[in-house]
């Protein structure tokens, strides 16, 4: 039997997306994988079964799935060929047309949906510690940084000024406009490994994130001359984590880079020693909105074609690699849902629509235009699918959906514990894209994956094909593809 979870298990504190402009990944991400389970009761069996044909159908893409190489494919061409994806990038409009090409090859209805994203350009980006005690004469020390998503630029020459660190906006207010107007403020809060390590990758990243996302707001507020952040990331490779910012119209625009952790250490310890002073040189530009789509393909249902089960994951990515984990593999899973369903030559009820959602990564743009497009048509969407955690281990789904929905999906939940996926967890979240839909009453399920070096990776320089294991991969397709079928094929939709 499958392992039923309910009530809302410790999720992140990081703020909610739908009245501001803030990175998509910050509105939720799936309790990780070792997370104990919640002091609450399993909800009481309920006999619910499938047709013996159902069943068979849902062992039949389960198996499929696990010695498929197809979504591996699917990734390694949108990693290796296309490369990285931002929002406004010709990388982002290549990855369009190709996912839009291989689904047509499938056999599914393509639509292109346009959507109106950001279209910000890195530049140079680059740090000097150049003052600090014991400094020897003709020597600097370089930086490891990265620009924030949609930082605004210094000026060409860069900037030279002294650095203030603070490991809280409550440390910093303490500080006072004073102390703080005029330098460089460095939030040297830490991302909590050991909680990452024991399997709340996600509630470690909450705690941290939200100095990446309000930091330049609140240094701006006190006069800074700019802002740094110690990288959001779960390891020490002096790797720097980029990802979006944000800024407020009665603020002043500072400009905002992340700072490998092992460097916010340099900072943090000299000056302890004494005043410290840095060059930060950063050229980002922000070029007008750009003309972008959802790709939007759907697999019609033999009974109930205008009842929808979606299935997807996010197309774009940071610049700074060629993002396997965050979200090409989620891409690729949602696609491979639709290519099981025709390898086996298998007909859903209702209609399989997998969607490659664009410019997630910089506030939810292509999530908020199908929202729009489709407002009418939300009581005639039955569930929404989707992979953003990267491609670990899953070991089942977690589920953002009305308690009583949990017997329905028991039978496809007893499927997937042959292969160790069993468990279905409610939550309050499941993933970004698709928490719109879910706030609109849909029902909204993510694989429930292994997440403890998700964060190492994660905006980094080093979230590239070789992260992601072929049989992990197989089995969030087996996950995805089972749940979503099962759903499609329901007598009834599941309860709101």
């Amino acid at each position: 039997m499958p392992s039923v979870y309910t009530g809302t298990p410790p999720m992140s504190t990081r703020p909610t997306r739908t009245l501001c402009v803030l990175l998509a990944c910050l509105l939720s991400t799936p309790p990780a994988l070792a997370q104990p389970a919640p002091s609450v009761p399993p909800v009481p069996a309920v006999p619910f079964t499938y047709s013996p044909a159902l069943t068979d159908q849902l062992k039949q893409i389960q198996a499929a799935a696990l010695t498929s190489d197809y979504a591996y494919r699917q990734l390694s061409y949108l990693c290796n060929n296309i490369g990285p994806r931002l929002s406004g990038s010709p990388q982002a409009a290549r990855a369009v047309e190709y996912v839009a090409d291989e689904l047509k090859k499938l056999g599914l209805t393509v639509s292109l949906e346009k959507v109106m994203v950001p279209h910000w350009v890195r530049g140079v980006e680059t740090g000097e510690l150049i003052e600090y005690r014991g400094k020897v004469a003709g020597t600097v020390q370089k930086l490891v940084l990265t620009a924030l998503g949609g930082s605004v630029a210094t000026p060409a020459q860069g900037l030279k000024a002294p650095v203030v660190v603070v490991s809280s906006f409550a440390e910093l207010e303490a500080l006072g406009r004073s102390a703080v107007e005029g330098k460089i403020v460095l939030f040297n809060k830490r991302f909590d490994q050991q909680l990452a390590a024991n399997g709340y990758g996600g509630e470690a990243y909450g705690e941290a994130v939200v100095y990446r996302t309000q930091g330049p707001i609140a240094a701006g507020r006190l006069g800074a001359v700019a802002a740094l952040v110690r990288s959001v990331g779960g390891a020490s490779y002096r790797l720097p984590h980029t990802g979006a910012t944000r800024y407020l119209p009665d603020v002043p625009k500072i400009p905002a880079a992340a700072l490998a952790a092992e460097d916010a250490d340099l900072l943090a310890g000299l000056a302890g020693q004494g005043p410290i002073q840095m060059q930060l040189t950063l050229t980002p530009r922000t070029l007008p909105d750009a003309v972008s789509y959802n790709v939007v393909a759907d697999l019609k249902g033999s009974e109930k074609p205008d009842e929808v089960v979606i299935v997807s994951g996010h197309l774009d990515s940071w610049d700074l690699a060629t993002g396997a984990l965050d979200d090409a593999s989620g891409v690729a899973v949602a696609m491979q849902t639709a290519q099981l369903v025709r390898q086996l030559k298998l007909t859903p009820k209702r209609t399989l629509r997998v969607i490659a959602w664009m410019a997630e990564e910089n506030g939810l743009h292509g999530a908020r235009a199908y929202v729009e497009a489709h407002k009418a048509e939300m009581a005639s969407h039955i569930a929404a699918f989707e992979s953003d955690l990267g491609a670990g281990h899953p070991v089942g789904v977690v589920a953002r959906v009305d308690p009583k929905a949990v017997p329905m999906l028991a039978p496809a939940a007893s499927v997937l514990a042959a292969s160790g996926a069993g468990v279905i967890r409610v939550a309050g979240a499941t993933a970004p894209d698709i928490s719109l839909l879910g706030e609109l009453g849909v029902p909204t399920f993510a694989p429930l994956q292994d997440s403890r070096t998700y964060f190492d990776y994660h905006h980094t320089p080093a979230d590239t094909l070789d992260k992601v294991n072929p049989r992990e991969l197989a089995e969030n397709a087996a996950v995805m593809a089972v749940m979503a079928y099962a759903v499609a094929n329901l007598p009834q939709p599941l309860p709101r």
